[in-house]
């Protein structure tokens, strides 16, 4: 790793619809915890409600809004630093978003004659798990890893054979798992963003013995490969739910026991296929991320079974609030790669691949 400097960095995250900045200092000779002198995220999601997911064009103007605003108001929480590098989610994401991070960080790099460090919005994901990493030994021991990132644009399987390496293993074909979830609360009535509004709704049926049953498909589950398939669950649920009668549908015992077995058919499946290629890799640790790693119960069973079933892999799941999209976790992503010798790119050479694969590098 390269010698260590004070350093402060700023980070954009605007893939998506939330817009993020962060200034974050790192002052010491050796690996540790990062002071945040700032962390601001604007959330989109009172905007998008009324269409039931988001629409790109209308975020991205959100993001132009926003984005100078957040700039300005962190800069004055971190009384003014003197910015020594600039982070920005180049990808994946949607494209229209994207570009407005990375013109401003380009704009910005520009004036200031800095160097931008791209960063992989999933592999970001990865490392929302050691934000607050504070030995060398503990992101060395890590490896191999096998990463379970699952939010409502992307279900990947990923093997980390070190930092900066990583073989996509298995993912959704087409609905991700969050995807799902707001398709099917949508149906139901519960609003967006859905994974939050099936979890309050599941969460009401534990220890509860209700007349209503309903068992829905595992799709792909017991397939010998590590893809994922979530919209025959969403299928199957409408069409259960169009089969009863209005008043049944429409009453709060229907509504809990099918987001219930919506929430166990997800569940299942990512945690059947995370164990499987756990052991057939054979990998140390555990790493899960995303937005749909906030679910409570995804993050208490696959402790469960983890613990259960592979006695040597240990567990990583992120803090909550850094689950969905944030500018931290870019930061610390920027910084590891900074210590790895990553020094940065000239602004002109910064673009942005709403497809890329974390696989493939940047």
């Amino acid at each position: 790793m390269r010698p260590f400097i004070n350093l402060t960095i700023l980070a954009i995250e605007t893939s998506c619809d939330d817009t993020g900045v962060t200034l974050i200092k790192v002052n010491k000779k050796k690996l540790s915890k990062i002071k945040v002198l700032s962390n601001l995220i604007s959330s989109q999601i009172k905007i998008h409600q009324k269409y039931g997911g988001v629409y790109p064009f209308l975020a991205k103007r959100e993001h132009q809004k926003n984005l100078p605003l957040l700039f300005k108001k962190a800069k004055k929480e971190a009384k003014n630093p003197k910015i020594d590098l600039v982070a920005v989610t180049v990808g994946p994401g949607l494209e229209p978003c994207l570009w407005v991070g990375v013109n401003f960080v380009k704009d910005l790099a520009k004036k200031l004659n800095l160097s931008i460090i791209p960063i992989d919005h999933i592999e970001a994901h990865i490392y929302a798990n050691f934000i607050n990493i504070d030995s060398k030994a503990e992101l060395k021991n890590i490896f191999p890893a096998l990463c379970l990132i699952t939010s409502g644009g992307h279900t990947q399987l990923i093997l980390a054979r070190d930092f900066g390496k990583y073989k996509i293993l298995g993912e959704t074909r087409d609905d991700a798992a969050g995807e799902c979830f707001d398709k099917i609360a949508r149906m139901l009535g519960l609003g967006y963003p859905g994974g939050p509004a099936i979890e309050k709704e599941a969460f009401r049926v534990q220890d509860k013995e209700y007349r209503i049953k309903i068992t829905l498909p595992r799709p792909m589950m017991y397939q010998k490969n590590y893809d994922f398939s979530f919209s025959g669950l969403k299928t199957a649920a409408l069409y259960h739910w169009n089969s009863q009668k209005p008043k049944i549908r429409k009453s709060k015992e229907y509504l809990r026991v099918m987001a219930a077995e919506v929430q166990q058919a997800v569940i299942d499946v990512l945690i059947h296929k995370t164990l499987k290629a756990a052991k057939e890799y054979k990998v140390k640790t555990i790493i899960l991320g995303g937005g749909v790693s906030a679910n409570k119960e995804l993050r208490k069973q696959l402790k469960r079974k983890i613990k259960k079933e592979l006695k040597t892999a240990s567990y990583q799941a992120p803090n909550t609030k850094y689950s969905t999209d944030n500018a931290l976790m870019i930061a610390t992503t920027a910084y590891l790669k900074w210590l790895k010798g990553e020094k940065g790119k000239d602004w002109k050479k910064i673009t942005v691949n709403a497809n890329l694969r974390i696989e493939n590098g940047i």
